[in-house]
Order: C-alpha cells, then structure tokens, then sequence
C-alpha cells in the first residue's frame, strides 16, 4: 500500500467514524477509547491473520504430524493468538439478536487475559453505545482495504485517529495533552537519531516518542526494532498511560509504561543509563512541591532547585541526568525558558558550561493542535564530537511550516530534510536530502554548513555568556533579508513620506480644531 493510499484509508476511516458520532449522542471524549478500541480489535486479527502462515512454518513436524500453535509462538511472531469470540470477523457476523455491546467487552476481556501488558486498560464499556452505532462502527473497520492492512498500516491508522481526537480536544482535561504533534516529534528523532539502547520519556503520554523511533530504527538498521532498543516510559494520567500501552501494542513495540508521577518519584531507576530521552513534558507545572525529601534530595537535580514556581527548570535537569555518558535528549520547552532570569538563569548558565547541550530550535505558532503558542526544541548531546564541545547550533524555524488549516501548521517533506540536513552538516556528516529538495539546495547550494541569516548559526559559548546566557535562537541568528528586484524601494519610500506629510498636516488641523472645541467649552462654562 502506497503512503498516497495509506493517507486515503485513514482520511476515509476517520470521516466514516466521525460522521458516526456526529449522528450519535456522545461527546469525542465519550468516543474516543471505544473507537480506539475497535481499532485494536481490528489490528489483532489482522496480525493474528499476517503470523499465521509463519507460525504453522515454523512449527516442526512431530511423530504424530505438527503439534498446535501456542500463544507463545504467536507472541514470537508479534501476534496474539486470538480465541474465536475475540476475532473481529466473530463481531461483524454476530447475528442481529445477540448483544453486540457485550460481545465486544467479552473481546477485550479476552484479549486482556492473551496479552499481560493490555490487562486492564483496554475499554470494556461499551455497554453505553447503542447497539445500531456499534454495529456501524465494526462495519467501517471490516472494508476489504483494512482487512489487506499490515501492521504498519495499522500503527500509522491509529496514530491519525489520536491525531484526529487530539484536534478535538478529547480525552484531556487540558485537551489534547496526550499527543505531541508528528513534525515535532519526527524532528527531534531525526535529531538524535535513536538507534539503539535504553529509550526513555518520563512524560510520555501516547507514548508518539516510542511509535517514532520504532520506525527510524526500521529505516535506518537492519535490526528488529525489540532488540535494537528497550523503551521506559513515565506517565502521571492514567488515561494517558492506557493509550500509550495500547499505541505500544499496536505498534509491536515492547516497552515498559509505568503510571507515576515524575515530579516524585523515578520509577524506572535510569539514572545516568539512557541512550536516548525524548518528551514533551507539561509546560509551566506551578505548585510543585519542593520541600519533600524525595524533591530535595534528587540526584536528578545536579544544578539545584529552580526558585521560580513553575517546573521547567526540574525538567531539563532530569533529562540531562538521565543520559549516559554519551547520550542525546531532545524535548519541547516553552519559549520562556531560553530567556528565563534569576535561579533558572544559574541553572541554563550551569547547563550550558557541561558542554552537554548542543542545539535549539525555535518553532512558530500552531504546531500544537489545542494551543496557538510557539515552543522550542531542546538537544544535548554528552557526545559532541571535539570540534563542537564549546559549541550550540541555532536555528531559528519560526518562519518554516507549511499551513495545514488556518489554525494547524507544520513541517513539509522538504523542510522536515532540510532543518535534519543543518544538524547533520553542523556534526560534519553528510546530509540525507532528495535531489528535489528545493529547500535545502536554496539555502546550502554546496552542501555544506555555512550560517544563514535568518535561520541558523553555531555559536560558542563565549557569545552566549555575552549575551546573559540567553538560548533564544533569533538573538543570533539575525534577519534575514530579502530584497526584491523588481520592486521601486525608492519611489515607495517617496510615497510613504508623501503620506506622512499629509497625515501630519491633518494631525494638526484636528489639534487646532480641539484646541479651539476647547476653549469656547470652557467660555461657556
């Protein structure tokens, strides 16, 4: 299936499902985990269907012929080894007698039972749908095209449905929490290029982080993506660490997702131990409380507690701590942070002398589908080659996205390879660009690294303790230019002083007129 078709199955899913629910009474926050649900029910038999062959193949043959398929032999394959009333084929057939809602609750029970890390965060309410609705629903996941859909298919189907209910705000208080925007998270994994060893995001909400670098490790190695890499994950809500537990299924991904809260406690015990930390941590946490012991006496908080009451500055220490001695991290920051005074400016100025971080990137306005505010992107790096240890590499992309509403933007094919090709060229690679990409070949026309005004420029460390310790990309990279030929500047100019010339006369000629309303005001006071 092309990625053309690929985009056309979800669009046409994700409409068939939502017309739905327009037509029911249920809100999308309502909808939201049943529908997920069916998708999961979905993806099973499929992957049941897909292992099948290989699983038989693979069985040997025996005295008395080949023995049956085990769950383990299915969990080998990536599968799970389906009981007949859990097989979505069972639901779509169920004859119109029978209560669908407890058919389907009976699935999820079932698939529970099969699949250790699904127990007790699959839906089973679906008791609350009407029975027509429910019928309908297994009907627009029974069409010839997803029944032929890989398990790959399936992970990008259900990563748009979270897309999708993000965009409506469902299933969060904040809404749409528990979903960081693809180009976001696609950029800091192109960044840090997650390949191997420990993986870790204490804020992990879907878990998108994991889904993403499951796939580079696809692309870029040769390995299975479970022994390439181990994924930790942290999560306070626990809807939120339901989803990520499922997204990680349903992708094949085996990880361990913990409900905690990271302010107070880490779990996962890694410390210095990870390769890799990805998050889009909750910006801004007020309220935190410093005075416990566990908070006080942090060992990830190596550069003291930020005196400001907002948690920003407890985050980019974790994330620091957490990496080995070769580490990289990439996380989104709210834009305040870079310029943050006072005790967090200690903390950045303590941060920044470990030579550990090694880029940021500014991003515009609406790349978050709830909020309109822009963010930047954090990258440190334990690893940097030599010639960049007293280096940081701005880029400020506030004027790259392409408009996808009028309230939605993000990064094209083109831009998401041009702003990965800077980063690679900055660490002396070669940069992995299209030959039709525009463009990079009109801001790097040779290829290599070279600062741009406007958009990017290594600094040292020096120039940063100039500048108060600020990591505010546009504070270095300067403006860029553009000067257009065909355009009369001067006679512009000409004009715009001719206009003014008039508004000030006119300016004047009111003041006079005032002046005098004035005057016979008070003469008649």
């Amino acid at each position: 299936m092309t990625q053309d078709q690929i985009k056309q199955l979800e669009k046409e899913l994700w409409d068939a499902a939502d017309a739905l629910r327009a037509n029911s009474k249920l809100t999308a926050a309502e909808y939201k985990d049943p529908v997920l649900g069916l998708v999961l029910l979905r993806f099973a038999q499929n992957k049941y269907e897909e292992a099948k062959p290989i699983v038989e193949a693979k069985i040997p043959e025996g005295p008395r012929g080949k023995r049956v398929a085990t769950k383990e032999d299915y969990l080998a394959a990536g599968a799970i080894l389906l009981p007949d009333e859990a097989k979505y084929e069972y639901l779509a057939d169920l004859p119109e007698h029978k209560d669908i809602a407890e058919a389907i609750n009976h699935a999820m029970k079932q698939i529970e039972a099969e699949y250790p890390d699904l127990q007790g965060n699959l839906p089973k309410n679906y008791q609350e749908f009407e029975s027509d609705l429910l019928r309908d629903l297994i009907r627009v996941f029974n069409k010839d095209a997803v029944k032929k859909a890989t398990g790959d298919v399936f992970g990008r189907i259900y990563e748009y449905f979270l897309m999708k209910f993000s965009m409506q705000g469902a299933g969060a208080q904040e809404g749409g929490e528990f979903f960081t925007p693809p180009s976001l998270v696609q950029l800091i994994v192109n960044f840090i290029e997650p390949d191997h060893g420990i993986i870790h995001d204490p804020a992990c909400g879907s878990g998108g982080m994991f889904v993403q670098t499951g796939y580079f490790v696809k692309s870029h190695t040769n390995r299975e993506v479970n022994e390439a890499i181990t994924c930790y994950g942290t999560e306070q809500k626990t809807n939120n660490t339901k989803l990520a537990k499922i997204n990680l299924a349903i992708h094949g991904i085996e990880g361990k997702i913990l409900e905690a809260n990271s302010f107070y406690s880490d779990p996962h015990n890694l410390v210095g131990k990870c390769d890799f930390v990805m998050a889009n941590p909750p910006f801004n946490v007020n309220k935190v409380d410093k005075g416990r012991d566990f908070v006080k006496t942090d060992p990830r908080l190596p550069f003291g507690l930020p005196k400001a009451d907002n948690a920003n500055y407890m985050w980019m220490q974790y994330f620091y701590s957490y990496l080995n001695e070769t580490g990289r991290a990439g996380f989104v920051m709210a834009s305040s942070a870079t310029d943050a005074g006072h005790s967090e400016k200690l903390i950045r100025q303590q941060l920044i002398e470990t030579g550990a971080v090694d880029c940021i990137v500014s991003v515009g306005n609406n790349f978050f589908y709830t909020r309109s505010l822009p963010c930047h992107l954090w990258f440190y790096d334990k690893g940097k080659r030599a010639e960049n240890k007293d280096k940081i590499l701005m880029i400020d992309a506030r004027n790259v996205y392409r408009k996808v509403t009028t309230t939605i933007n993000d990064f094209d094919e083109q831009q998401m390879q041009g702003l990965t090709a800077i980063v690679k060229m900055y660490r002396g690679e070669a940069p992995e660009v299209s030959k039709e990409n525009e463009w990079f070949k009109a801001r790097f026309p040779q290829g290599i690294y070279q600062d741009i005004d406007g958009l990017c420029k290594v600094v040292t460390i020096d120039e940063v303790r100039e500048n108060d310790w600020s990591l505010t990309p546009g504070r270095y990279v300067g403006v860029e230019l553009e000067w257009d030929e065909d355009f009369d500047y001067q006679a512009r100019l000409l004009e715009i002083q001719s206009e003014l010339n008039v508004l000030n006369a006119e300016a004047i000629e009111l003041g006079a007129t005032i002046s005098d309303n004035l005057r016979k005001l008070i003469s008649h006071v």
